[in-house]
């Protein structure tokens, strides 16, 4: 990956590495078959981001319990949030990846994503410490700290709900194109939401397309 290229991510994270090589390290995936991966810094991010959190709504709620603590604290940390976090700011573009396993729509699969932002996370913290981890991640989860309660829903779900909520027709889903090798396939999708219009995103299977223009989706509607 180019320079450019790490300087948008430090951009959009807010964090200027002084070791370029932990940013590298952060961002590949193990089908490289490069030894240093992000898979020992995803373990150290995932407690990083535990901790911050756990000290953000620590002062964020002072009055509640340790119950309602626990439930907010398990809804921004999950692997599905992480997922949310990742796409908002496109951080699958930057993911170092095997020629095979790009092709294969590795940068969209979503479980590597949320990988690929603790691991992100630990290796700011290595490069700059807790204060520096906790200002990153204070800036991606935003509002989300004093806002959610629940792990964000799956999308179609949520956006099934909020066209009947309107009196509105399902959501309809379209294969437009299914393109790829048989062993890896990349599924276009389009949504059509009635008075609402159409949006179209790829996934490495139709649901995770589904998913993704549900996705898209929601945020049309929300911003319109």
């Amino acid at each position: 990956m180019s320079a450019p290229s790490f300087k948008k991510l430090e951009e959009i994270i807010g964090y200027n590495f002084k070791d370029r090589h932990l940013l590298e390290c952060a961002l590949t995936h193990s089908s490289t078959n490069d030894t240093y991966n992000y898979q020992r810094l995803e373990f150290l991010g995932d407690r990083v981001l535990g901790l911050v959190i756990a000290d953000a709504l620590f002062e964020a709620f002072r009055d509640e319990n340790e119950g309602g603590l626990a439930k907010r604290h398990t809804a921004l940390v999950q692997g599905v949030t992480c997922t949310v976090i990742g796409q908002q700011y496109n951080i699958g573009e930057f993911i170092i990846l095997s020629e095979s396993e790009r092709i294969s729509g590795g940068n969209l699969n979503e479980n590597i994503i949320a990988d690929v932002v603790e691991s992100l996370l630990g290796a700011i913290y290595c490069d700059g410490g807790y204060d520096a981890a906790q200002k990153v991640i204070l800036k991606l989860w935003g509002d989300n700290i004093t806002t959610l309660k629940t792990a964000p829903q799956d999308p179609k779900t949520e956006l099934q709900e909020w066209v009947q909520a309107r009196g509105l027709g399902l959501p309809v889903y379209e294969v437009v194109e299914k393109s790829g090798p048989d062993h890896a396939p990349i599924f276009l999708i389009r949504l059509t939401i009635e008075g609402h219009g159409v949006v179209e995103a790829q996934g490495t299977s139709r649901r995770q397309a589904e998913k993704m223009s549900a996705r898209l989706m929601l945020k049309k509607v929300n911003q319109s």
